[in-house]
């Protein structure tokens, strides 16, 4: 496992613009260790000619221009007329007070941070911070501030520290602005041991404990983290320029051309099941359209009943359809055979979700055909042409607005629009997810509970279906009313899986060996695995838990490994049924989260489920699966890139840990071989996985430390390269987090732990550069299969899917974007 520094999206990674990845340092912390003493002893040797900061600029000292003050986007071109802007709005007599300055300068979100550069900038000065400053002074701070030159930030940023203007540091100050960019990055934990990080860079920096630091030798340390980090960056900063802009100059129809070649390419299974579906539904339509084209009503109704009616017929279809791809055992199960190579199982949910939109067209247009036209017409008919025409099919009784309402057909028809508008409104996005914020107390109808209740309503929409279709008024021959025929098939397959389920929950009646909360309101759950439980690392299983509720159940992704003899699941509180079940276990397990936390930390790798028994404490809990997803066909790629967002991470962690028990297991017998027959061992399965877990939370990094640094302890081949992201720190570069990666750079040259996520993999600040990482991976495996699969927000979705595309279209490489679904 390697773990290199990533580049953060309109910025760089390391301390400045261009600065190249950062090498592994899990298996190098002895070198850095010894780089980090011997530059603290050319500090403390060094004749201090940067005292004066009158010296030609370097590559180290160029790459140092990253020390900035101020977002990208805030200190352009036409940065200082919006504060100029803002200082009209807000001062008072012409002066704009400190409690403003943040606002003023676009450092809103770091008011405290912005507050010490204020008062650094009008110490030098001579300016009383409290009587504000004017706005030639702003302007003066401005440019300052956003000065190309190094050296003027930096002596900023050595003011901010140097609270008495001494020109010297002491610990203490030192201390006072970890704990202030400690606060700006959220990182709670940090500023907890403020006093042991101080320590440690003075250690460094004051060898002969003379109690202080002068600025020429924070710069020497600033420099010296880029060199120590690897080679000049001079080719790094060309590579990312080039690979910031996409390798196309070719002619607009070209582009064009390429590009359909390569959408049709990445999507050939959904184009032609959809075009399939596509080609079905539209003949059925025709088909009855025509039929009723042909009939005597035509006479009485117009097209009218011929649109209902064909609407009324692909209604039949997608009515039986639907129930399909949500056949999770029969789609698990078809998975593994050849039929994965041309049918997109991966799809499933989506596919659904698109049948339901036709359903909802269907079912408007076959309601306003009928409601609009049809019964107008036949209730306006005159008498004659209608007993000519229709009497038959009404006993010889033309039908009013009222009986037509109140016939079998008429008032399942009402239910079952209702029903059907009621359980697709709650199945929208908006609502599923609790984006709508209804008042109470309707707020019960937004989230994931409101939208499984409401989808087992449909259960009678089916048999109102039935009912609706069998009981119309136009047809007599009981085998031309064929609703019944279209879906008798898929309703056995669909509740014969419902029976299953039925079946296995005897069975799976799982017993709790452990249960812990970790920070962000995860809750995580160590089961003892059922003899006949068979899965794959990227498979997912639904959990129930009868004290929340008897009837619910609720998918989450399996985080232990196929080879582990436990089962684990990692659930974040999210709505109703994960918050009840959070509460129950939190009770159960408070204690011992506060006696026994370090070992819940370690506990994803060292847990034996056969030395634990249960623990009665526990809520009972069952449990169904698995279900296929679409990271479960991760052994078919010779490299793998693994990315999640947040709670995302959880299907590539049993991936990570069963790459790991394989390289475990991959060590023993390559042992054996050697000793005893004298020959090699080869291995099965991707050759090389890179995992990128972008998180926004500092304590999201303790749901899976144990996973990290058993990775780092045991991947003595380099086969994982995990990469850590924390969204809510300042890309590296900032001077709001340059005294932490100072600080992240020590300690983990000194004893190998990030202080950030207190594993031994380094973590990284913003996020990645996405373009940058396709890059380096199409370079660093030609003529490769890489399968991504990532798992998050939708939002990342298009920019991995479309640069998936692009890099394989481009280079020897081929990317196989996944997304799971759920």
């Amino acid at each position: 496992m390697a773990s290199s520094s990533g580049y953060a999206d309109g910025g760089t990674g390391g301390l400045g613009d261009g600065d190249p990845p950062v090498p592994s340092m899990r298996k190098q912390p002895s070198r850095i260790a010894s780089g980090m003493r011997r530059l603290a002893s050319k500090v403390s040797a060094a004749v201090p000619e940067m005292r004066g900061l009158k010296r030609t600029q370097s590559g180290a000292q160029s790459g140092l221009r990253g020390l900035r003050f101020l977002d990208k986007t805030s200190a352009g071109k036409d940065g200082w007329k919006t504060v100029e802007k803002r200082f009209d709005e807000m001062s008072t007599d012409g002066r704009l007070q400190r409690e403003n300055f943040a606002k003023c300068i676009g450092m809103a979100d770091s008011k405290e941070f912005a507050s010490e550069v204020f008062v650094a900038l009008a110490r030098r000065r001579h300016i009383n911070p409290d009587d504000g400053v004017t706005k030639e002074q702003l302007k003066e701070f401005w440019e300052e501030m956003t000065d190309q030159n190094f050296d003027s930030r930096l002596r900023i940023f050595f003011d901010m520290c140097d609270k008495n203007g001494d020109g010297k540091l002491t610990e203490d100050e030192v201390k006072e602005v970890i704990v202030l960019s400690a606060s700006a990055n959220k990182l709670a934990k940090l500023k907890k041991h403020a006093a042991t990080y101080a320590s440690l860079i003075m250690e460094e920096l004051d060898p002969d404990h003379r109690g202080y630091i002068e600025i020429w030798q924070l710069e020497t340390l600033l420099r010296g983290m880029v060199t120590a980090s690897g080679p000049t960056n001079m080719g790094a900063s060309a590579s990312l320029a080039r690979t910031m802009v996409p390798s196309s100059h070719r002619t607009p129809l070209q582009r064009r051309m390429n590009k359909a070649v390569d959408l049709v390419h990445e999507n050939w299974k959904r184009i032609w099941v959809l075009s399939l579906w596509g080609v079905l539904n539209m003949a059925l339509f025709v088909f009855k359209f025509t039929q009723y084209r042909r009939r005597a009503v035509f006479e009485v109704m117009g097209y009218c009943v011929c649109i209902a009616k064909g609407a009324a017929e692909t209604l039949k279809l997608n009515m039986a359809l639907i129930l399909l791809p949500v056949c999770r055992n029969t789609l698990t199960r078809l998975r593994s055979t050849a039929l994965s190579k041309v049918v997109p199982f991966d799809d499933n949910i989506n596919f659904h979700k698109v049948i339901a939109l036709a359903i909802a067209i269907g079912s408007a247009t076959h309601t306003l055909a009928h409601v609009l036209c049809d019964f107008p017409r036949l209730v306006a008919c005159p008498k004659d042409k209608f007993m000519e025409k229709l009497g038959p099919f009404f006993n010889y009784a033309q039908p009013t607005w009222a009986t037509l309402l109140s016939s079998i057909p008429g008032w399942t028809g009402i239910l079952l629009i209702l029903i059907m508008s009621f359980s697709f409104t709650l199945a929208t996005h908006s609502f599923r997810r609790s984006v709508v914020k209804l008042p109470s107390p309707l707020h019960h109808l937004a989230g994931f509970n409101a939208f499984w209740y409401a989808h087992h309503l449909l259960v009678i929409a089916y048999v109102l279906l039935v009912m609706h279709s069998y009981f119309i008024f136009l047809t007599k021959q009981w085998y031309k009313r064929t609703t019944w025929m279209y879906l008798a098939v898929p309703v056995v397959f669909y509740a014969s899986e419902r029976s299953i389920r039925r079946i296995r929950e005897k069975s799976y009646r799982v017993s709790i060996i452990k249960a812990a909360i970790y920070p962000g309101n995860v809750l995580s759950l160590y089961m003892k695995k059922p003899t006949s439980f068979k899965y794959k690392s990227g498979m997912y299983m639904f959990v129930k838990c009868p004290d929340v509720s008897p009837f619910e159940w609720h998918p989450f992704s399996i985080t232990s490994a196929p080879g582990d003899d436990y089962l684990s699941v990692h659930i974040r509180t999210l709505g109703d049924w994960t918050s009840e079940l959070r509460n129950l276990f939190g009770k159960a397990c408070e204690a011992e989260v506060t006696s026994k936390k370090a070992t819940l930390a370690r506990l994803e790798t060292t847990v034996v489920a056969h030395g634990l028994a249960e623990d009665t404490r526990f809520p009972k809990v069952f449990i169904d699966g698995p279900y296929g997803a679409p990271a479960q066909n991760y052994r078919k790629y010779d490299i793998l890139l693994l990315i999640g967002l947040g709670i995302g991470a959880t299907p590539f962690i049993s991936i990570l840990k069963d790459l790991l028990n394989n390289i475990k297991s991959n060590e023993e017998m390559q042992s054996m071989h050697d000793t005893e027959l004298g020959c090699s061992f080869k291995t099965n399965g991707p050759g090389r996985a890179y995992f990128y877990w972008v998180t926004r939370e500092q304590g999201s990094f303790e749901w899976f430390k144990g996973v990290m640094n058993d990775v780092a302890e045991s991947d003595h081949d380099d086969v994982i390269e995990m990469h850590n992201y924390l969204t809510s720190v300042y890309e590296e570069g900032d001077a709001r987090s340059a005294l932490i990666a100072m600080v992240q750079s020590l300690q983990h040259a000194k004893d190998g732990v990030d202080i950030v996520s207190g594993s031994k993999i380094r973590t990284h600040f913003a996020r990645p550069n996405w373009r940058k990482v396709f890059s380096d991976l199409a370079n660093a495996h030609k003529n490769s299969r890489i399968g991504v699969f990532y798992c998050g927000s939708p939002t990342l979705t298009k920019t991995l899917r479309d640069l998936s595309i692009e890099f394989s279209s481009t280079t020897t490489t081929r990317f196989h974007f996944h997304k799971e679904n759920f």
